[in-house]
């Protein structure tokens, strides 16, 4: 009876994770380069029920032999394993804003390992002077003239360096060349992950390395192919009638967990409180 309680709650929590992921995802649907996020679930290990019994061996002496005929399994429970974004490209929007750039992966090379094609992303510095990386494109210059993201991120060229422009009045070309009006030029850094699921999330669309090793340069990757959109922006990747389907299978699980926990409970209640009464 016990068990039954651990195997529901953790169905309960199973779910509610998972609409927290799901609804996660619902409310970035609009947001410029968010991947959405999706969820692995795995079962605690399976216990094998079997019945005792005693088998009769028809002898002068009446011998009986123990055995045991089996039941059938039982599940003790299930949990989130892990939660992985889905690096796949969103669509392209045009938006007409000079400082509005979209990457778009035209060839990547699958990782023999993990069978998934790599990624890239924008190489930005985040207020602590960290290196950090994101596909949210919608960009902005800041009142001394540097390229940041909407959040106030720098973002940084090859070398490093934050890309500091006279006015909005600048071109990047295919291969990420900026180009200002007083003769500035920078080559955006454009980071390559070879295993996009060693991305970590950190919020505000910036993502970091889990190895903690800086991403190497995508030019200098053989076999990749990819172009630089200017006064475009990439959609999020969330497909939004997929995600209101799932959040509601999500939900109506929990419902049914729910209803089984408080059946369990009735019969707790009776088991204590009425069963060997003596009246």
């Amino acid at each position: 009876m016990f068990r039954g309680f651990y195997t529901v709650a953790s169905g309960m929590l199973t779910q509610q994770r998972r609409t927290e992921m799901l609804t996660n995802n619902m409310a970035n649907a609009n947001t410029p380069g968010f991947k959405a996020d999706q969820s692995s679930l795995r079962a605690f290990p399976e216990m094998l029920l079997q019945r005792f019994d005693k088998e009769r061996i028809p002898t002068e002496r009446g011998l009986n032999l123990p055995g045991s005929n089996v039941v059938g399994s039982i599940n003790t429970g299930v949990y989130m394993q892990e939660v992985m974004p889905k690096f796949i490209q969103g669509d392209l929007r045009e938006t007409g804003q000079k400082t509005d750039l979209a990457l778009l992966d035209i060839v990547m090379p699958q990782n023999e390992e993990t069978g998934y094609a790599g990624s890239i992303f924008f190489t930005v510095q985040n207020a602590a002077g960290e290196t950090r990386y994101t596909r949210n494109g919608d960009f902005t210059l800041d009142g001394q003239g540097y390229l940041t993201t909407a959040s106030g991120n720098y973002v940084l060229d090859t070398t490093g360096n934050r890309i500091q422009l006279s006015s909005e009045d600048f071109t990047v070309d295919a291969n990420g060349l900026v180009q200002g009006a007083a003769g500035e030029t920078a080559l955006l850094g454009i980071g390559y992950s070879a295993d996009p699921f060693q991305m970590v999330k950190e919020g505000d669309g910036l993502l970091r390395n889990e190895a903690g090793a800086a991403l190497v340069d995508v030019r200098g990757v053989a076999g990749t192919e990819f172009s630089i959109q200017q006064g475009f922006l990439e959609a999020s990747n969330v497909d939004v009638s997929r995600t209101m389907t799932d959040m509601l299978t999500a939900y109506r699980a929990f419902e049914a967990n729910q209803k089984v926990l408080q059946a369990y409970d009735k019969s707790m209640d009776k088991a204590a409180n009425e069963v060997g009464r003596i009246g």
